[in-house]
Order: structure tokens, then sequence, then C-alpha cells
């Protein structure tokens, strides 16, 4: 990932703040914070959603999208942008953000891009390769292999990629067959032709949040509890009214088929409840693993359950 510039390039350059954290790590408040704290020196702050959940127009109780009053009169972009029915990839991502931060730049302002979603942090920092779409058929009879043919048959036609794969990483073999096999090119060559990054373009001032685990555990089964309470249910059924295909990103996110299997009568509320919670935790598990060990060391770490927006922005405050 993009470590950023040197001091003398970033005084040149644009600001960004990039706050990430995982689920109910309260990353959001800590956006807020840093928009009034830039308010009172006479800037704009201005946050640009990066939660791949948030996105969704569907999804605002289970995604815990911010409501009018969390946002305390601060401009918030990209949240509930995408209709369901339509996916949002990590490049589609990436386009409205970097758009939204040259408008915000443009108008002499501060983005700060906040999430959980390590995918679309990384994609807008470090560009993405520009894979064509790939034929279904081609991605239909990849996907129905088996994985033990599947991954001998990346080793005759990409052997490179089959070497630095598992041979039990399902998802990564297919992805690299489908890719080879639609595009007759492999898939490192594609990726060695990044593109779209701006982390070379921006003086970026980073914060990732890793409050205490079972802090964390605790707000996720609240929040899930709170989510059951305060219309996820109503929600999630006005969404599988839609009709919308099971694999699309909205129908996966958490809680989703939960609460459709509750609504089926498949299990209780109760068992709904522990279900999502327990997603949930997985989910920041895996977010917590991730930021730890993806970005770069000199990000700096913040491991408490409060912070301070203007002690942790000093540079960007002062610029």
């Amino acid at each position: 990932m993009n470590t950023g510039n040197s001091p003398s390039q970033s005084a040149t350059l644009p600001p960004l703040a990039l706050i990430a954290g995982p689920t109910a790590s309260g990353k959001s408040d800590l956006a807020v914070q840093l928009a009034v704290a830039l308010e009172k020196r006479g800037k704009r702050g201005v946050v640009i959603n990066a939660d791949a959940s948030q996105v969704y127009a569907d999804l605002a109780v289970l995604s815990a999208r911010p409501s009018v009053e969390d946002m305390h009169g601060i401009d918030h972009r990209l949240l509930g942008t995408w209709d369901g029915a339509q996916a949002c990839s990590a490049a589609d991502w990436a386009a409205a953000a970097t758009r939204e931060i040259n408008a915000v730049h443009a108008e002499g302002g501060v983005p700060i891009v906040v999430g959980g979603t390590g995918l679309y942090i990384r994609t807008l920092l470090d560009g993405i390769a520009p894979i064509p779409e790939i034929d279904p058929a081609i991605r239909a009879e990849v996907r129905d292999m088996p994985l033990h043919r599947a991954y001998a048959a990346l080793n005759r036609e990409d052997p490179a990629r089959a070497k630095a794969l598992h041979p039990t990483d399902s998802t990564r073999i297919a992805r690299a067959l489908e890719v080879v096999r639609s595009t007759g090119r492999p898939l490192g060559d594609w990726q060695a032709e990044k593109q779209g990054a701006i982390g070379d373009a921006v003086a970026l001032h980073p914060v990732i949040l890793l409050p205490d685990r079972q802090w964390l555990y605790a707000r996720c089964d609240q929040r899930f509890s709170d989510m059951l309470e305060g219309g996820a249910i109503a929600e999630v059924e006005a969404l599988l009214a839609r009709n919308i295909a099971p694999e699309m990103p909205v129908m996966r996110a958490i809680g989703v088929r939960d609460i459709a299997a509750y609504l089926r009568g498949d299990c209780t509320l109760e068992e709904t409840r522990e279900r999502g919670s327990q997603a949930t935790r997985n989910y920041v598990k895996r977010q917590q693993t991730w930021l730890r060990h993806q970005p770069p060391a000199e990000w700096p770490r913040v491991e408490a359950e409060s912070f301070n927006a203007e002690a942790l922005f000093v540079s960007l405050l002062q610029d």
C-alpha cells in the first residue's frame, strides 16, 4: 500500500485525511470531530464513506449508516449512493471517491476518507489492475470446476501464479484461472499495469483505530441488537421483495441472510440475534488483522477506545 510522500513533497500537495478502523470502532465519530476541528480553523472538512455496505441505499440500518443527527451538519458523501441491484466494486468506488476528493480539493476543502473496507482504501491509494470484464461463460466454467482440477489447469496456464498460491485457496485460484482464460494474459501482467492511484498525488494524513477486541465485540453485540429493534427486519423484508440476485453484494451484507432466515420461519429472533452478532464479530476480527498488517508500519495505530482529533491530526490542523 502507498506509504505517502516525503515532507517536502507533502507541503506542495493537497491534503487527504484517512481514518481506517473496524466496525463499531468509532471512526465516523472521529471523522466528525476532525471536520469540526478544521471548521474552527476556517477550513472545510468533507467526509467520504469507504464502507462497502454503507454505499447501498437499501442498507441504512444494517450498515449502521450515520444518521443526520450523527453527521452534526458535516457534509458526508458516497453514503447510500448505489442501488442494491447494482454492485459497487472497489474500482467503481475508487473512481467515485476520486471524483469527490478532486471536487473537495477544488473547493479548498479537506477530504476525510472513512471506512473499514481495506480493498476500497488500497484501490484508492494504489490503483487497480485494468482487467477487462470476464466472459460469463468462462467464469461459470471455472467456478464449476473441482478445486484440484482448477489448480492443475492454473499450473499449466499460469504457472507463476499457481506457484504463489496455496492449492486450497479456491477463490484466488479461480480468479487467476478465469483471468488468463478470458483475457489471454496472466493476472500478474495485469497487476503490473495498475491505474487510478492517488496515493502520490495527495499529502496523506492516516490514522488506524485498533481498540481492544473484547470492547469491540461488546459494541458489535449491542449494535446488532439495536439494529433488530431499529428497523433492520423491515429493511431486509423490503430488500427481499425486490428479488435481487443472491450473489449481489447487498444480499451478502452481514445480517441479511440471518434476518431472511428469520422471516422464512427457519429460526427464532434470538437465534438471529446471536448469528448476526457472531458474524459481525468474525468480520471485526478479519478487519483488525488486515489493519494491523497491511497498511504501512509508519501509519499511526490508535489502540485506545476514546480519541481526540486535535491530538491525532496535529500536522493536518496546523497546515
